[in-house]
């Protein structure tokens, strides 16, 4: 049996590409490169600067070894005040995100409730936690306090966004069969709702309490408590084997703040 000749016939030219230039990627990728060339320059970023750089971080390694722990009560105190912020914020930044983001859901408020609230709760994560604990530290003064409350407005912000997305994602047949029972709202929202996303806001506040860790650890340098505080006095005074103990300190908090949250994790889910 013949086999036509357009059968055979190749598909491509023997000098075609099959794999054809992205002019627009390429024109994009060049102008990035051009405007990080351009704001290197402005920022004054150079390689020699560079090097000096690489030189002088050496020189403060070496003057950080070995690492000074004689001052266990005064780091020990500054720890255990960085989780107390960490935990303490966590509990009310969740508490306080369970109605906002209820709120903030699409699919169950009016569209007026909804955006007002996703207003808010993008003003709670507009800021960085530590510009927000400067804020607090210039209202309240200095301690803890004004930590935690740096830490609920992130939280806030952080989980209210993802517990409102994960409501919107569910499916309304649940709804529909509670409210047709005559339940209120409060009973639709604890037994239609909340059973499809229970697991994923167990998930959101085990990821903040991690996140509160590490942030109750930067808010002290500007005064807000924490083991931060104790790391700017060390460095203000030059102590640098006490620096070197203060970050391996923190280094090996945040790591049992992941082991925490994962047993945690494991536990609820």
């Amino acid at each position: 049996m013949s086999v036509p000749a357009r059968a055979l016939k190749p598909s491509a030219g023997p000098g075609r590409n099959p794999f054809p230039a992205n002019w627009t990627v390429r024109v994009i990728a060049l102008l990035l490169l051009a405007y990080i060339i351009y704001a290197c320059a402005q920022m004054g970023i150079t390689w020699h600067r560079f090097v000096i750089g690489l030189h002088e971080g050496g020189r403060l390694l070496a003057e950080m070894v070995p690492p000074d722990f004689h001052r266990r009560a005064l780091l020990l105190q500054g720890i255990a005040e960085s989780l107390q912020i960490a935990i303490i914020s966590t509990v009310f930044g969740v508490i306080l995100s369970l109605p906002f983001g209820f709120l903030a859901a699409r699919n169950l408020m009016p569209a007026w409730v909804s955006g007002l609230t996703r207003a808010f709760i993008a003003l709670c994560r507009s800021f960085h936690p530590v510009i927000v604990a400067i804020l607090f530290v210039k209202a309240i003064g200095f301690g803890a306090a004004p930590g935690i409350l740096a830490l609920i407005v992130a939280s806030i912000g952080f989980i209210s966004k993802l517990f409102a997305e994960a409501i919107e994602e569910i499916s309304l047949k649940q709804v529909e069969a509670i409210r047709a029972t005559g339940a209120g709202f409060l009973n639709t929202m604890l037994y239609g709702v909340l059973p499809q996303v229970n697991a994923r806001f167990i998930g959101f506040a085990l990821y903040q309490l991690d996140s509160n860790v590490r942030n109750s650890t930067m808010v002290g340098i500007v005064g807000a408590g924490g083991i931060g505080g104790t790391l700017f006095t060390a460095f203000q005074r030059f102590d640098y084997p006490f620096v070197l103990a203060l970050l391996l300190s923190i280094i090996a908090l945040v790591m049992l703040a992941e082991i925490f949250s994962q047993i945690l994790r494991r536990a609820f889910l």
